[in-house]
């Protein structure tokens, strides 16, 4: 048996909503060049698409790794922090944090307090999907992309299993039912 992907977002799509939200972004940085910080791995496709398209300039990119999946299709709903930025990359900068998906929270929210705790000037999330269902913590989202339905995505980045993260499209994955 093996998974069946449902089309939930289109290239087309995915394309059109990152080219919004960067002109959203230049409209409010302008001059003033932030400091991106990605989300790995399931933002890295739509974080490279983000930055091509925006037009302020980016004063540096970061990433960071945070984990509360492993290889199930619900949050553990404990964050672990695998990979870390340098505090003074962030210390007195204009941060935007780049997210894949907003789910539960917990994710955002412990990122959230890991920069916050390096003095940035601002610290805003530009994520592409959010998915106010599943909120278990509240979060603040200044640029968001397309909310979706409580369902597991994969796709442009985001994976099951390290597995269809090629895809350039978002399907819902629906897994066999084992007997």
């Amino acid at each position: 048996m093996t998974d069946r992907l449902v089309p939930l977002i289109s290239q087309q799509t995915i394309a059109e909503t990152v080219k919004r939200l960067a002109r959203d972004i230049d409209r409010d940085y302008g001059d003033r060049p932030p400091v991106v910080v990605g989300v790995l791995k399931g933002s890295f496709i739509f974080l490279a698409d983000l930055i091509r398209a925006m037009q302020t300039p980016i004063k540096r990119v970061e990433l960071i790794k945070l984990s509360s999946y492993g290889s199930g299709t619900v949050s553990s709903g404990t964050v672990s922090m695998q990979l870390d930025v340098p505090a003074e990359a962030i210390a007195g900068q204009d941060v935007i944090l780049v997210e894949d998906i907003v789910d539960t929270g917990l994710s955002v929210a412990k990122a959230f307090q890991v920069l916050g705790s390096y003095s940035p000037q601002s610290l805003k999330l530009c994520t592409l999907l959010d998915k106010p269902d599943r909120r278990k913590v509240p979060v603040t989202i200044d640029y968001c992309g397309i909310t979706i339905p409580d369902r597991f995505i994969v796709g442009y980045g985001i994976d099951f299993g390290e597995q269809y993260r090629q895809l350039p499209d978002i399907y819902t994955l629906e897994r066999p039912i084992e007997a």
